[in-house]
Order: C-alpha cells, then sequence, then structure tokens
C-alpha cells in the first residue's frame, strides 16, 4: 500500500519523539487543582433556533480559567424519560461548534450532547489574551514565550473541555456514570485531552487527532497547513535552532500523547495512513500510550478528509454508554 510515514508494523510500536517535561505530571494536577476554587457561574438558555419537534436546544455559559466566558451548545431530548448519556463533542482548529442540526441526530437517539466553542477560534467563547510573546498564527504557539507555562493557550483549552463535561455531569437529567467524548482533527485531540482529565469519561471516539508529537511533525517536514505556527514560531524566533529542545519540551505539557498514559475511557481512534496534516506515527505516539481499552480503524489510502463509516461506526460505538 502507499505510505509516506513509517512502515505499520513499526507504527504500532511507535512511542513518541516530543520531550515530556520533567514536572508534566505536577504541572497537569495543579492545573486541576486549580478548578477546585473556580466558581463558573453557568447559565443554560432556551435557543429556538432548531425548531425541532423531538430535542430541544440552550446556548450554554460559563467561566472558564482567567475569566474568560465560554460558549458551548447543549441539546438533549423534549421528553426525559431516565437519566440520559452525555456526549461533548469538540471541533476542529480554528472551527466552532457547528449547527444545531449536527447535535439533533444524537439528541433524538437518547443523548444529551455539549459542543463546545473553543476560545480564540471561530466561536462566541472569549479570549482573554494575556500572554508575553507573538500572539501571531495560532493557538499552539500562544504562551510559549512568556516564562509562566501555565499561559499556553492550550492548556486553558483543555480545562475548558474539563469544566464542560464536570457542568453537564452535574444536570439533573444526565447520568454522570455514562459520558462520552468525541471530536475530529483538534476535536480528536480534545476528545483525549478531556477523557485524560476527567476520569468519569467512560468512551471517547477520536478521529486523527491533532496536537500530539510536535516535534515528530516538524521532522517530518510537515509543519504546515495546520501545523503551520510551528515553523513560523521556529524560523521567527529560533532561525538557528539553538532552542529547539527547550521550545519542544514546553510544548510537551500540551502534547496529547504525554496525557494519553491517564486516559480509563475505552477509546476508538480513526486514522488515514497518507494523512500528512496529521502524520499517522504522531497519532500513533498517543494510541500506543493509551492505559484502557483501545482499538483503531485504518484507512490505508485516506487523508485528513471525510472517513467512510466513520460517522455510524462512532454512533455505535457510543450508543454503549
Amino acid at each position: 500500500m502507499p505510505a509516506f510515514d513509517l512502515p505499520l508494523s513499526e507504527l504500532e510500536h511507535y512511542t513518541g519523539t516530543n520531550p515530556r517535561p520533567a514536572d508534566f505530571d505536577a504541572y497537569w494536577d495543579a492545573a486541576i487543582a486549580e478548578l477546585e476554587d473556580l466558581d463558573p457561574r453557568v447559565e443554560l438558555v432556551p435557543n429556538d433556533a432548531m425548531n425541532h419537534p423531538t430535542v430541544e436546544g440552550f446556548d450554554l455559559w460559563f467561566t472558564g480559567v482567567g475569566g474568560a466566558r465560554v460558549y458551548a451548545k447543549y441539546v438533549r431530548p423534549r421528553k426525559v424519560q431516565g437519566l440520559l448519556p452525555a456526549v461533548l463533542r469538540f471541533h476542529g482548529y480554528s472551527h466552532y461548534s457547528g449547527d444545531w442540526m449536527e447535535l439533533a441526530g444524537y439528541a433524538s437517539a437518547g443523548f444529551a450532547m455539549a459542543a463546545l466553542d473553543c476560545r480564540g477560534q471561530g466561536g462566541r467563547s472569549e479570549d482573554v489574551g494575556g500572554v508575553r510573546g507573538t500572539t501571531l498564527r495560532g493557538a499552539i504557539v500562544r504562551g510559549l514565550d512568556d516564562p509562566d507555562p501555565t499561559k499556553l493557550l492550550y492548556r486553558s483549552i483543555f480545562l475548558d473541555t474539563t469544566l464542560l463535561a464536570r457542568i453537564v455531569m452535574g444536570f439533573a437529567e444526565v447520568d454522570a456514570e455514562r459520558m462520552g467524548s468525541m471530536g475530529g482533527s483538534q476535536g480528536g485531540a480534545l476528545a483525549l485531552a478531556c477523557a485524560a482529565l476527567v476520569p468519569e469519561i467512560k468512551r471517547t471516539s477520536s478521529v486523527f487527532p491533532f496536537l500530539c508529537d510536535y516535534q515528530r511533525v516538524w521532522e517530518m517536514d510537515l509543519a504546515k497547513d495546520a501545523y503551520e505556527e510551528l515553523r513560523y514560531f521556529l524560523r521567527r524566533f529560533d532561525p538557528r535552532h539553538e532552542r529547539a529542545h527547550e521550545i519542544f519540551t514546553k510544548l510537551g505539557y500540551i502534547d496529547v500523547q504525554h496525557l494519553a498514559p491517564r486516559i480509563r475511557a475505552e477509546v476508538l481512534m480513526f486514522t488515514g495512513l497518507m494523512d500528512q496534516i496529521c502524520p499517522p506515527s504522531s497519532q500513533f505516539a498517543a494510541y500506543n500510550k493509551l492505559g484502557g481499552p483501545k482499538s483503531m480503524k485504518l484507512y490505508p489510502d485516506y487523508g485528513h478528509e471525510g472517513l467512510p463509516d466513520e460517522d455510524d461506526l462512532s454512533f455505535a460505538f457510543l450508543q454503549g454508554l
């Protein structure tokens, strides 16, 4: 079969290139602890834009770290009988939570579903900024030159997924024992990050996850398209690569492969072996570190694109909640 990355026999054992910071666990333990003192000030406002006969929608607002007001769409069946399983859906890079009707299928099948707008991207969530260094060219490098590693933007976004999960688990109609997460590309990475930080997540569907093994992406000369900001940052701020190890080690705090060992949810991952946006080896770096039950659907001839049957397979998988 065609290939541009490692052979499948090597991918199945590849465990990543990007350095893991020595204090990685302490960093994320402190981040989770920070949420205990945060008042999310939840607002749930009915939204009739969908005008659906069996599903109702709500604008969900909450306060995340740094004081940002964060937005998500929330849908549930109009007639609730018993406690509902709930799924958190996360969007691709630069996108937003999508249309209401994209969520209606799950709700009409008896799920509650929340879809996050990532701060600083295409939706309604607030980006409060407040970091030193460049804010040009993307979320990965936001905060990378700030002396305080807690200023990395993806730390805040990962914690937004955590807060969203906690809020939805607290709704009266939701069964907190039947929580799932899902998404593709950036959304696939956030679905995994959420499962790592929220042990109550039971099942995760992750489609070609982004935000994995940054150094591998760079070494493959794929720091373009979604990863373009890595090339920009190194060319502009480290043209002789004198700080490369320091830069990639700091990025290690927000590298999903390093969060993967915390995941106890059952994970279904989808990977195209011709993916030159999120190369297969970067995805396998996370997959091979997963700590719970897992399976992967491989598409040998597909890249970063729609994958046949993926929606159906994800739905069938999450019905097992």
